[in-house]
């Protein structure tokens, strides 16, 4: 039996299933990637407040600067977890599947997060150390609640 080419349409298809594979595959890296570093500016920034705490003359202007960044990145927390963005996508990810699966719990413990960094954001900015410090605590404790429940121990 003589081999026949190809049809024009099969290799076509074949060639549009491999490149949305490629897609799909890039788009997923992307999210990863991009909730990573949202989250290496999160941890920089309260690493920076937390080092102003400690010290006896805590530079109150650092200290909002770092409260607004981290205010900006907990405002774009739940974007960065597109559907097909988890372990599945075959990248290394810290992200645990029921972050997908329980989205509406997901959705609540973002939004506390949000909230608690619009506060600390607004206290930051009013320079009361003590108040600082206590709202710091409680954003941080939105961040361990959800890192508890949704993130892969290391």
């Amino acid at each position: 039996m003589p081999i026949r080419p190809a049809k024009p349409l099969a290799v076509a298809l074949v060639l549009a299933l491999g490149a949305t594979g490629a897609i799909a595959a890039s788009a997923a890296e992307t999210a990863i990637a991009t909730r990573q570093a949202g989250y290496k500016k999160i941890g920089a920034s309260f690493k920076a407040i937390s080092d102003e705490l400690k010290k006896g003359s805590p530079d109150t202007k650092l200290i909002a600067a770092n409260a607004a960044v981290v205010n900006a990145q907990a405002a774009q927390v739940t974007k960065w977890f597109p559907k097909g963005s988890g372990p599945e996508a075959g990248f290394k990810t810290e992200a645990k599947p029921n972050i997908w699966t329980d989205s509406a719990k997901f959705g609540a413990a973002a939004a506390n997060f949000q909230t608690q960094a619009g506060k600390l954001q607004t206290v930051a900015a009013a320079g009361n150390v003590d108040a600082i410090k206590a709202q710091f605590r409680a954003t941080g404790g939105t961040c361990k609640a959800c890192h508890d429940v949704y993130r892969v121990e290391k």
